[in-house]
Formats: C-alpha cells, sequence, structure tokens
C-alpha cells in the first residue's frame, strides 16, 4: 500500500532562516559602524520600553540574536523541526504557530523576568512541542516511530530547560516556558489530524481538522497571553 504525504515545500522556514541571518548581519553591521546594536535597542524585549507602550518588542526579539552559537543553535532548531511540521501544517498555520508561540515566550518572559531578553528559542520551543503533539495525535496512523520520537523530544525540552534553570544561566527559561505552552495549545487543538482516505494500493492523509478550530486555537492563545500582558499594564 502506498500512502501519499504532503509535498509541500517548505517556503516559510526558508523565509525565516534568510530574514533572521540577515537581521544578525544587520545586528553586527550596526555595531561595527555606530559603535552599538541599533536592532536590539529597538527591538529586544526591554520591560520598561514595553510598560511606555512598544508592544512590538512582543515579537521582535524573534528575530534578534545575541551570538553567532546563539543564532547557530536557533536556525538549527528551526531547520530540523521547521520543515517537515511546515508541510503538516501548512505555510499559514505554520507561519502561525511560529508567532504565536514567540508571543507567548515574550509575554512569559515581560511577565517573570525583568532581564531584556531576545532570540527565537521561544518560538523554537513551539515547535518542539508542536511536533510532540502532532506525533501523538497522529500516533495511530505513524505507528511506532513515534514514540521514539516522542521520548527524544522529551529529552531535548527536560536537558533545555534544565540548562536554563542553572544558578549564573543567561537563558531566559520563562520565555522558554511561554513558548511551549503557547505552541502546545495551538497545536493541541488546532494542529492536523491525519486521517487515511482512497483504496488500496493509493491511499492519501487528509488533515480533518475543521478550519474554525485552527482559528480558535489561534485567538485562545493570543487572548490569553494578550490579556496577561494588559493585566501587567494594569498593575504597573
Amino acid at each position: 500500500m502506498t500512502v501519499s504525504l504532503p509535498r509541500t515545500k517548505p517556503y516559510v522556514v526558508y523565509a525565516l532562516l534568510a530574514i533572521t541571518v540577515g537581521v544578525f548581519l544587520l545586528q553586527n553591521l550596526s555595531d561595527y559602524l555606530l559603535g552599538g546594536d541599533i536592532l536590539f535597542a529597538y527591538g529586544a524585549k526591554i520591560n520598561q520600553f514595553i510598560l511606555q507602550g512598544q508592544l512590538w518588542r512582543l515579537i521582535t526579539p524573534v528575530f534578534l540574536h545575541a551570538s553567532i552559537l546563539h543564532i547557530a543553535s536557533n536556525m538549527y532548531g528551526l531547520f530540523i523541526f521547521g520543515p517537515g511540521l511546515e508541510r503538516s501544517y501548512g505555510h499559514w498555520r505554520f507561519v502561525t504557530l511560529y508567532f504565536l508561540a514567540a508571543f507567548a515566550g515574550n509575554v512569559m518572559s515581560f511577565l517573570l523576568t525583568s532581564s531584556p531578553a531576545l532570540g527565537s528559542s521561544t518560538a523554537i520551543f513551539g515547535l518542539i512541542v508542536a511536533e510532540a503533539a502532532f506525533l501523538y495525535q497522529n500516533r495511530r496512523i505513524l505507528g511506532n516511530r513515534s514514540q521514539a520520537a516522542l521520548g527524544n523530544i522529551l529529552i531535548v525540552v527536560l536537558l533545555n530547560l534544565g540548562i536554563g534553570a542553572t544558578p549564573g544561566s543567561a537563558i531566559d527559561n520563562w520565555g522558554h516556558v511561554g513558548g511551549l505552552l503557547g505552541g502546545l495549545v495551538f497545536a493541541w487543538f488546532g494542529g492536523p489530524l491525519w486521517t487515511l482516505e482512497g483504496l488500496p494500493p493509493t491511499v492519501k492523509l487528509v488533515d480533518s481538522r475543521e478550519s474554525i478550530h485552527t482559528q480558535l486555537a489561534g485567538f485562545v492563545v493570543l487572548a490569553v497571553f494578550g490579556g496577561l500582558a494588559l493585566l501587567r499594564f494594569i498593575m504597573k
């Protein structure tokens, strides 16, 4: 029996990789020519400026990075998890997942840590947990390989959170937790649910998730984390 798998090319992943690397180059060019990282100054998650109304800082940190190692590790995560998810999710649902996870992560960081923050790891953690949700919800079709992959994902998440929790670490663990939570809610209630259609020898995979459910999942993530950010404004 032949199963037809999604063949969508991951154009969004390629675009995110190119844009993020391009922004990193501009950061370094700014530092070299102007003696300071202007993009960091105007785009990083800095609580005092967010409280002054610069709300774009709850999204723009996803494009900013502090070092070559920082951007390399995050872009590696995007390259590993992104293409498969984009093929399964489709372009628009994938980009929604990416930026909702980034938003949720930056909001959580905004609420629970006063330190400046930047990096796409908020979104990458959302992709990781979305991959886990996809494997679990479609385990009957994916078979035994889903169980092994889920175990590997759990190890990756726990290891990274553990590293971020070590004393003296500069890693924004609250941003990672927020990305995980935002990504999980959207993926669990709005991610693809595969069913098989057709007759042997050719069977194709069809996403049975209703679009209204995906839209509601996105709205819930945006409303919950947006509401938490608003509460922080009220309490300032």
